[in-house]
């Protein structure tokens, strides 16, 4: 899988980070440095534990994230999960972030397959 193709998997928007980061090279290597990032981890344990504080700083982390390199479907949910925890832990919280994991795997799945060819 190329990497256009990787950010059609994931619903990504391969245009636009090209525009930023201005080769497929450069890109790759973001790509591939996501999948060591710890947000995500980090963000799952804020929740279970009910850490409004830890789970806001890390779903903005991954909105940040997602929107640099472009994972439009994740940050699109990692935003509304974020401003769902902003000043109180909303009760739609734990559907946000099961949106968010959803979008989280997708992309690690695009990326890991792109990664593996």
């Amino acid at each position: 899988m190329q990497v256009k193709e990787c950010y059609a998997a994931m619903g990504g928007d391969y245009e636009g980070v090209m525009s930023r980061l201005l080769s497929e090279e450069r890109v790759k290597k973001y790509l591939l440095k996501f999948l060591n990032d710890r947000s995500f981890d980090t963000l799952q344990t804020a929740m279970a534990e009910a850490d409004r504080e830890e789970a806001f700083r890390m779903a903005h982390t991954l909105k940040g994230v997602s929107q640099n390199l472009g994972f439009t479907s994740l940050f699109v949910s990692s935003d509304a999960l974020t401003e769902a925890l902003r000043n109180e832990m909303r009760e739609d919280a734990g559907a946000l972030f099961c949106k968010v994991e959803a979008d989280y795997r997708a992309t690690v799945a695009a990326i890991s397959a792109m990664q593996t060819e």
